[in-house]
C-alpha cells in the first residue's frame, strides 16, 4: 500500500468503533491506504451527567478535534448528528460517506409497538427531540432521561427498568442489534436529528492532499442532504441536542422536511421545501427562517440568542 498508515481517531464505544471500522475499510478499499484506529475518550463518554448539562452532543467531537489539532491522529470519524454545525478552526469536513438508515427505532420487550405500550409507559431517551415527538404521539408516556452506550440502554429494557428505549436504526444495525427493533418510526412520524444515520470524516484544513484522498469515500447525495439539515440547525441557532428534526433526500433535487417541537410535545411546527442539491445550504436556511417566522423560537424549551452574523452571512451563534 502506498503512503504511511493513516491514524483514525475514534471514540471507544462499541458503536463508534464499529462505524470507524466501516470508514477505515472504505478508505483502504478506495485509496489503497492502510488505516489504524486510535481510540480516544471524550467527556461525553466518561461523564454520567445528562448531555444538556455538559454541553450537548458536541462534547463527543471535542476530544477528537483536539487530537487532530495536536497531530495525534490524521483523521477523525464522528456520528454526523453529534457534530456542531459551526465549523472548527483549522479543521475541515473532508467526507460524508453514504448515509445509512436515518430513522429512529423503538426497542420494547416482546416486540411491542408504541401504540400497544401500557398507559404511562416509561421510555428511555437522552434526546429532547425524541422525547418531544414521543409525547406528541402519546401524551401519557413518561420519557426518562438516560445515558450510556446502546448496550447499556438495551439492558435497561431487558431488566425491566424501562418499558422501552428509542435509539437510531443505523446504530443498532452497526452493532448487530437490528433484531431488537420493535418498531422503526417512519420519517413523518419522528423526524430524525439533522445528520442522523450519516458519518463525518474530518482532517486538518492545512492538509489538502489528505482531504482530497478522504473525499474519495464521500457520497455527494448524502453530503448535500446533511448540508441542508445542518444549515437549518445553524440558522435556528439550535444546539444538536435541541427538539429539532430535519431530513433531506434526493439525487440532484433535494426534498426536505423539518420540525420544531415544544418540549412537552404539545406544539409542533413543520416546514417542507425542495431545491437543487447545489442549493442545499439555502434550502435549510429558508426552511429555518420559515419556522422562525411562524414562532419557533417562542415554543417552550427553545431559545434563540440574538447575535452577529457568521462567516456565511447567516444569523449565528
Amino acid at each position: 500500500m502506498r503512503g504511511r498508515t493513516l491514524r483514525l481517531g475514534s471514540r471507544m464505544s462499541p458503536m463508534a468503533m464499529a462505524q470507524s471500522r466501516q470508514v477505515a475499510r472504505m478508505i483502504t478499499e478506495r485509496t489503497g491506504r492502510a488505516v489504524e484506529i486510535v481510540g480516544l475518550s471524550t467527556l461525553g463518554d466518561v461523564s454520567r451527567a445528562q448531555l444538556t448539562q455538559i454541553g450537548g452532543t458536541g462534547i463527543f467531537a471535542s476530544a477528537l478535534r483536539e487530537a487532530l489539532l495536536a497531530g495525534e491522529v490524521d483523521l477523525a470519524v464522528h456520528s454526523l448528528k453529534d457534530l456542531p454545525s459551526a465549523p472548527a478552526d483549522g479543521i475541515v469536513l473532508a467526507a460524508v460517506p453514504p448515509r445509512d438508515d436515518p430513522r429512529d427505532a423503538l426497542v420494547a420487550r416482546d416486540g411491542t409497538k408504541l401504540a400497544d405500550l401500557p398507559p404511562g409507559a416509561r421510555i428511555g431517551t437522552g434526546s429532547p427531540r425524541r422525547a418531544a415527538q414521543l409525547l406528541a404521539m402519546r401524551g401519557d408516556l413518561r420519557c426518562v432521561p438516560i445515558r450510556g452506550n446502546a448496550n447499556t440502554r438495551l439492558a435497561m429494557v431487558g431488566s425491566g427498568q424501562l418499558d422501552a428505549v428509542v435509539l437510531a436504526v443505523a446504530g443498532l444495525v452497526r452493532i448487530g442489534h437490528a433484531d431488537a427493533i420493535s418498531q422503526a418510526f417512519e420519517i413523518d412520524q419522528m423526524v430524525p436529528a439533522p445528520g442522523q444515520g450519516a458519518l463525518a470524516v474530518e482532517c486538518l484544513a492545512g492538509k489538502p492532499q489528505l482531504a482530497a484522498l478522504l473525499g474519495m469515500v464521500s457520497d455527494p447525495a448524502s453530503a448535500a442532504a446533511v448540508t441542508a439539515e445542518r444549515s437549518l440547525l445553524e440558522t435556528l441557532e439550535a444546539g444538536c441536542n435541541a427538539p429539532v428534526g430535519a431530513y433531506a433526500a434526493g439525487a440532484g433535487q433535494l426534498r426536505m422536511q423539518a420540525v420544531v417541537i415544544s418540549g412537552d410535545g404539545r406544539k409542533v411546527l413543520r416546514a417542507h421545501g425542495a431545491a437543487p442539491a447545489d442549493a442545499a445550504w439555502r434550502l435549510g436556511r429558508d426552511l429555518a427562517e420559515e419556522l422562525l417566522h411562524r414562532g419557533a423560537e417562542e415554543l417552550p424549551g427553545h431559545s434563540r440568542l440574538p447575535g452577529t452574523f457568521n462567516h456565511r452571512g447567516l444569523p449565528g451563534v
